[in-house]
């Protein structure tokens, strides 16, 4: 128990700084934690023996060091929530086989060594020659010394460090650890998880994020802002504490001279005839089966023979006699599997003896395999049309119903022939295949997959293909009689030219075995067992063969490798196979293993060979070793590390330069500057032995295979083509070629490198054993916000508990922060089996990459930190002290020069007949006129879901029950003159009788939305805040929800027992009570939930809404015999007005189309606009968004039907907001076919001092759209600019201003108008302004700030109302009615809904926006602040396992468009954003919720 105790501290962590960005899944119900830990332990204490190796290998000092400074301090990062559904495991084999693949491209290079960076070294004083940099390693493993030791040649005792060996500046940084320090760790991360507080409560968890905050920041990049610049960010200034190279330029390293061999064929295919005619009976092949045993044996004879039989086959029998489909110089794919190497040897010398061109590729699977359409890329680039390929694996080859082979995607049409003998012809006697002498031609073609997934072809000239062969006869020694064991791929790099073109062809009776990968996987001893039984003198393998023998030898103690004259490393450049080499030698040293015969080598596609170590003497001094400061290397410069052995990167040489080439390295971008002698750089090769070009390429060709080195001074320093390599290194001591990375692994990350295996190095070192199944790491960059961002992907283990990844993640993140100095922005654990496969069982890391950025990855576990590596966002505003200062001058009609932003309508003009003015005074003697004149003509229409009318309403009918009413609630409610009246009715004509009924009987009516029956508990209580605020005296409404407020489920959300009198108008008294005379000062009161959730009515005069309906009447030219039809929800703002009170102000008739209806039937409203050919339409957005998306794929259904649009003149949205462009155009564009006229949809605006600012007339030009600057409209200012300019936001004018209006946009800090085209808050007068906010206590204050407000310089006596809208007026060339010029008012936005982040105003349709477009499975969002903290809520409409790809696509999306690092993402199911009536979201509605829980999330993500 105490070890365990100290092992919470040893072990425990924290966050990396005080900005560390955290996004983790963690089940919300976490349950059996202790039961499921015992029984992993036990699990991994029954495989400590198997993994012991391993894990001591990647348990490193360098990681243990840097998760210690972290033990001071408590790890208080917030659990986020997840449904248990969200992660479902997927199947796996319960057997692990050896495919441990990381980061790179490569099969399976398994990385040992973790290391460190500490802070950039000062310049190495002693740093005069390349021999500071190298330590000669000894006899043995530096990975078997102890802690800090250094082993002297043939000693096993450490020296002391108080005195090193001479020239020895470091030592190697490889350790083992015990497996009790495994046991400790694994043990002190459950104790610590313990520890961990986990919280249900959302709240909770942002208090805890919100702490973190107190902690100082680590010192970001150099922070600027500069306003309206093109450049958001500027390049950091250099740290004078850089590194930077020294020494003097780099002088061309030569390889030996290339031997002049005596009896060299000219040709590689008359090799293989001599030794087929002279060594016929000589073994060429071994192939393996499944289980490891010989399959068959292919000889020299045989292989001639098949050759030249099939070479006969593709020249003469593959067409009809006088046509020959193949001709020397086209290019024949080869499909063949890695389990049947005689197939492919044959089909490829085959191509050879035939003048064709081989290119040989992977077998396709399936339609889905990673990079399936790249391949077909490279078959089209090299015009392929012809693929060879087996019986076997022909059968195997996906198929159509028709059994055709299935075309692959992007793959061109294919003929597919079969190469096995007996489909062969023998040639006659007198025909032998045509044998030039190697010339400049292409032999053949070797694909190549770039970093970014393009797979293109280096082809390889018939000399270069000789010359290569020869120089590696020469490099390895070569000689006749010997045995190569091949665990590579044949078909491509070393493999195809160590184990097929070199041994089998050139040299003299050499027998190949070849270990396919699926034995490999069965028995990673097997290869072992060949050399063993076979005497083996070469064997050519790669780290991860070495570390899965290594971890099986036990299981067969009596293999010797005494027979090993040279172990190729196939992947020795890789910096991390030192580890893996040392850790072979230590273990098979016993069995017979000489240190000597270890040879790393250096290949490219490209370049071939670039270089390889040649085999030793007995008893010579071991190779060299160099131990670089890691930090050094990121700046591209070598430095010896001396002091901290967990900031050093030990690696090992790769050998001299081959025989006959010659080696430059140069900068790696840019111009190919040759580099300084302690510059790291790209290798460039010029040899007769490399690639050629890439096939049907010549733009990348030139600037790969003809490159000319230049000099400081940029002068070539000669005419010599050279080939890129793509590999990074330097020339050590003695003309040593060190690599330390890849072109393709290189990450530039705030102008510093990083090589992808060393993260995945780091990344493996941090107890995986329980978290990361078989070490399969991806690392890779993204750009996010101008730079480059680290992403770590790696598969979970399907036994690894939540707890397990999330405390792995965190320690990841705290030792690549520490070890290599720089930020994680997203890492992410998917489940086992799940990334895109190479096809040797490999991470294919460009599709890993496009996955996570196509929202494809399905991560089960994810961590977003944006708040660590993202330090180059622009400095935050500081506003200035607002006042009135000189340039706030007004002199005339204008502001600082320009002319004062303000606009309005036409005059209302004056009237003259006494009975109209009579008429126009009092609704309630409007509509007692209107029953008097036409007492028959139709007001209402009502409609059901049919689209058959359920109710009418003449003026006299309606006059009459508005008199039954006011009746009722004189004799059932004992109502005074005054008094207010709640309205509780579902969308109809009883609402209109009722609101009649209340002003006969003269009270105030107060129109209030009934609460859902569905859903009480969350409506009832708006319902009742509103009566309790109003003051009602009664409620008026009808039987079935009188029912509803006194029922049960009324009374567990409010206290029905204090209810009002309520009186169900459905049961009228049988007689009538006359209009009252005296009216009370308001007509009615409009209560309204804003989107912030403010609850406020204010207080609509007779004067007002005599004025508002006289204003719309004008705009939309309403008389009697018009008809409109509405399908908006009656309850507030202009929707109620024109429900209610316009058809009896104007005469019209109203078409009404309840909303709630159209969830039974979509094209209820289309259908009634077409049927009663209606020309004037009011809907809402949620009504043209509930018809986008049902309706939208259906217009040829509405057509068959007979729906025809091209009626409608006008079709006007009503809201309260900025105009939906992207709606409305969809609208229109949707149903354009339907004869919808384009210039038909506009929109209307309105506010609760003014319920109608604006609406679109049927006369006046039509809504202009600019284009403004999302950066100004930042800084409160408008900017415009052209259509598709970057950062540009789309505004559409909100309508024309009603007559009778007035509207100025004013600073709204310092109350002073502002100029043309200047973003301000829009101010109103109007005479139908409301008369003021209906409160209880009467806060004059706030009447006066709202409603009876002035200007503080310029018109001080007139009284404007503010809106609280920011908009901005433009005046255009347009026209209007009067021959003027048209000033268009543009809305942006809700004052009181902006965000004010990093001193900037964002308005939250804008951010919404840019997460919408972020995936397809993103329905609807919706954003918030709380505390500083963005919070983005989204709708998930797909299915659960998407979420958490939502989290780093809406992290990248808003952090790229607005600059803002997201603190929360929330992802929910659809329908949880509240809307209201018009389509609004409810966004402080939906911040009460998740702060208090109620959400019911899917996933929770905390980005601090």
């Amino acid at each position: 128990m105490a070890l365990f105790l100290m092992g919470l501290w040893v072990s425990s962590s924290e966050s990396i700084s005080a900005f560390i960005t955290v996004c983790i899944c963690v089940c919300r119900h976490v349950s059996g934690l202790v039961h499921s830990f015992v029984l992993s332990l036990w699990f991994q204490w029954e495989n400590t023996v198997i993994l012991f190796r391993f894990s001591s290998d990647i348990h490193t000092e360098a990681v243990q060091a840097a998760l210690a400074k972290h033990k001071e301090e408590k790890m208080a990062l917030p659990m986020p929530t997840k449904r248990r559904s969200t992660y479902v495991p997927s199947p796996i084999e319960t057997r692990t086989p050896p495919d441990s693949s990381s980061g790179s491209e490569d099969e399976t290079s398994v990385r040992r060594q973790s290391s460190g960076v500490g802070p950039p070294p000062l310049v190495n004083p002693n740093l005069q020659s390349p021999e500071s940099w190298i330590t000669r390693s000894v006899q043995g493993s530096s990975t078997s010394s102890s802690a800090s030791s250094t082993l002297s040649h043939g000693e096993a005792k450490p020296q002391p460090q108080s005195h090193p060996q001479p020239h020895v500046f470091a030592l190697c940084a490889l350790q083992y650890v015990t497996v009790c320090l495994f046991l400790l760790l694994l043990v002190s991360t459950f104790t610590l998880l313990v520890g961990v507080p986990v919280s249900s409560r959302v709240s909770t968890k942002i208090q805890q994020l919100l702490n973190t905050l107190k902690r100082p920041k680590r010192p970001p990049l150099s922070e600027f802002f500069t306003d309206d610049s093109e450049e958001i960010v500027e390049v950091p200034q250099p740290d004078p504490n850089t590194p930077k190279p020294e020494g003097r330029q780099i002088i061309p390293v030569k390889g030996e001279p290339l031997g002049v061999v005596s009896n060299w064929p000219p040709a590689l295919q008359a090799a293989l005839a001599r030794w087929g005619a002279t060594q016929g009976k000589s073994p060429a092949l071994t192939a393996l089966d499944i289980t490891g045993k010989p399959l068959y044996t292919l000889t020299y004879g045989k292989l001639w023979s098949r050759s030249v039989k099939l070479a006969y086959t593709l020249l003469n029998k593959l067409g009809t006699k006088n046509e020959q489909i193949l001709k020397p110089g086209d290019r024949v794919a080869l499909v063949y599997p890695n389990s049947d190497p005689g197939m492919f040897w044959v089909a490829f010398y085959g191509c050879l003896l035939a003048e064709v061109i081989p290119v040989p590729i992977e077998v396709p699977l399936s339609r889905k395999d990673a990079g399936i359409s790249q391949v077909g890329f490279l078959l089209g680039s090299c015009g392929v049309g012809l693929a060879l390929t087996s019986e076997i694996c022909l059968k195997g080859l996906p198929k159509t119903p028709t059994g055709e082979i299935l075309q692959f995607k992007g793959w061109p049409r294919m003929k597919w022939v079969i190469t096995d003998s007996k489909y062969l012809t023998k040639p006659s006697k007198d025909w032998q295949p045509h044998i030039p002498t190697a010339n400049t031609d292409p032999a053949y073609i070797e694909y190549k997959a770039s970093k970014e997934g393009t797979v293109v072809g280096v082809a390889v000239s018939k000399v270069a293909m000789l010359t290569h062969c020869q120089a590696l006869t020469q490099a390895c020694n070569y000689c006749e009689g010997e045995t190569l064991v091949n665990v590579l791929d044949f078909k491509k790099d070393m493999g195809l030219w160590h184990g097929v073109l070199t041994v089998s062809a050139v040299m003299n009776r050499i027998h190949t075995i070849s270990v396919p990968y699926a034995v490999m996987k069965a028995c990673p001893l097997s290869w072992v067992q060949r050399v063993h039984i076979h005497k083996a003198r070469v064997s050519l393998v790669k780290c991860r063969d070495l570390h899965w023998a290594m971890m099986a030898h036990r299981d067969q103690r009596d293999t010797s490798l005494a027979s090993l004259r040279m172990l190729i490393v196939a992947d020795g450049a890789n910096p991390w196979s030192v580890s893996s080499c040392d850790a072979f030698l230590n273990v098979f040293q016993s069995h017979g293993l000489k240190p000597e015969v270890i040879c790393p080598c250096a290949t490219s596609p490209e370049a071939m060979t670039v270089a390889i170590r040649r085999p030793g003497v007995p008893g010579a001094p071991l190779p060299a070793r160099a131990i670089l400061s890691m930090g050094g290397l990121s700046h591209g410069v070598i430095r010896v590390n001396t002091e901290d052995k967990n900031s050093a990167l030990t690696v090992q040489d790769v050998g001299h330069v081959m025989p006959g080439a010659l080696m430059c390295i140069v900068k790696p971008d840019g111009p190919p500057q040759l580099c300084k002698t302690d510059e790291i750089g790209e290798i460039i090769i010029n040899s007769r032995a490399g690639g050629n070009m890439y096939y049907g390429l010549p733009g990348l060709t030139k600037n790969t295979f003809e490159v000319i080195p230049v000099n400081a001074n940029g002068v070539p320093i000669g005419e010599i083509p050279f080939v890129r390599s793509g590999l990074l290194g330097f020339v050590g001591p003695g003309s040593l070629i060190f690599v330390v990375g890849k072109i393709e692994g290189l990450l530039m990350v705030s102008g510093r490198r990083h090589n992808a295996d060393d993260l995945v190095a780091t990344a493996l070192a941090v107890e995986p054993v329980k978290t990361v199944y078989r070490g399969r790491i991806a690392v890779f960059s993204v750009t996010v916000f101008y730079d480059e961002r680290v992403v770590i992907v790696a598969e979970q283990r399907p036994d690894a508990s939540e707890e397990d990844s999330f405390q792995w993640m965190s320690r990841v993140l705290q030792a690549i922060d520490s070890i290599h100095q720089v930020g994680l922005y997203c890492l992410a654990l998917v489940p086992a089996n799940t990334l895109p496969k190479t096809p040797l069982g490999g991470i294919h890391i460009s599709d890993t990459k496009q996955y996570f950025l196509d929202g494809n990855l399905h991560p089960c576990n994810i961590l977003m930190c944006p708040h660590t590596c993202v330090t180059n966002l622009p400095k935050p505003r500081q506003k200035q002290p607002v006042g009135v200062g000189p340039a706030s001058v007004m002199v005339g009609n204008l502001v600082a020069g320009k002319r004062i932003a303000q606009a309005a309508g036409r005059d209302l003009g004056m009237i003259e007949d006494q009975d109209l003015v009579r008429k126009h005074q009092y609704l309630t003697e409007a509509l007692q006129w209107r029953a008097q004149t036409d007492p028959d003509h139709v007001l209402y229409v009502l409609l059901n879901a049919k689209g058959v009318t359920v109710g009418t309403a003449t003026c006299v009918q309606l006059h009459k029950r508005a008199e039954k009413i006011a009746a009722a609630l004189t004799e059932k409610g004992s109502i005074n003159t005054g008094e207010n009246v709640v309205l509780l009715y579902p969308p109809g004509i009883d609402l209109i009788a009722a609101f009649y009924g209340c002003l006969y009987a003269g009270c105030v009516p107060v129109n209030v939305r009934p609460p859902h029956p569905q859903n009480l508990a969350a409506t009832l209580p708006t319902v009742r805040m509103i009566i309790d605020v109003s003051k009602a005296a009664c409620i008026l409404t009808t039987q079935n929800l009188m029912r509803t407020l006194r029922s049960k489920e009324a009374a567990a959300s409010v206290n029905i027992k204090t209810w009002p009198t309520i009186i169900d108008t459905g049961d009228e008294p049988k007689y009538s009570q006359p209009a009252n005379k005296s009216l009370p000062e308001n007509t009615y009161l409009d209560f309204s939930v804003s989107t912030t959730g403010m609850l406020t009515g204010v207080k609509i005069s007779h004067a007002a809404v005599s004025a508002l309906c006289r204003s719309i009447k004008l705009q939309c030219e309403l008389y009697s015999s018009r008809q409109i039809a509405i399908c908006l929800d009656p309850y507030c703002g202009l929707g109620f007005v024109l429900w209610c009170l316009a058809s009896v102000y104007s005469g019209h008739q109203s078409i009404l189309i309840p909303p709630f209806e159209l969830e039974s039937c979509l094209s209820l409203w289309l259908g009634t606009l077409s049927q009663y050919r209606i020309r004037d339409t009011f809907c809402s957005y949620s009504v043209m968004e509930l018809c986008t998306k049902g309706l939208g794929t259906q217009t040829e259904l509405l057509k068959a039907r007979g729906v025809n649009l091209s009626c409608v003149r006008s079709c006007v949205v009503i809201a309260e907001e900025r105009p939906r462009l992207a709606l409305t155009h969809s609208f229109s564009k949707l149903f354009k076919d339907v004869g919808l006229s384009s210039r038909a949809v506009s929109t209307a605006f309105g506010s609760r001092v003014n319920l109608a600012v604006c609406l679109q007339g049927t006369t006046g030009p039509d809504p202009c759209t600019v284009y403004v600057d999302m950066k100004s409209l930042r800084h409160d200012r408008v900017r415009l600019v052209e259509r598709g300019a970057p950062q540009s936001l789309p505004l559409m004018e909100s309508g024309k201003i009603l007559p009778g209006v007035r509207v100025i946009i004013v600073n709204p800090e310092t109350r002073g108008p502002l100029g043309d085209s200047h973003l301000g808050e829009i101010w109103v007068n109007s005479p139908h302004n409301a008369s003021g906010y209906y409160t209880i206590y009467g806060e004059e204050s706030l009447q006066a700030d709202h409603f009876n407000t002035k200007l503080s310089f310029g018109d001080p006596q007139t009284l404007w109302a503010r809106t609280g809208y920011l908009g901005f007026v433009k005046r255009t060339e347009l026209l209007d009615a009067s021959g003027d010029r048209h000033d268009a008012l543009f809305v942006v936005g809700s004052l009181d809904e902006t965000l004010e982040l990093r001193g900037l105003r964002y308005h939250p349709i804008d951010i919404e926006t840019s997460v919408s477009r972020a995936h397809r499975s993103i329905a609807e969002s919706a954003v918030f602040t709380w505390t500083n903290l963005l919070v983005v809520v989204s709708e998930l409409c797909g299915s659960e396992h998407d979420a958490l790809d939502l989290v780093p696509l809406i992290t990248n999306v808003v952090l790229e468009e607005h600059h803002l690092i997201v603190g929360v993402v929330v992802i929910v199911d659809p329908g949880v954003i509240p809307i209201n009536s018009r389509g609004e979201k409810q966004r402080m509605h939906l911040r009460d919720s998740f702060l208090a829980d109620q959400l019911d999330p899917i996933y929770v993500a905390y980005n601090m």
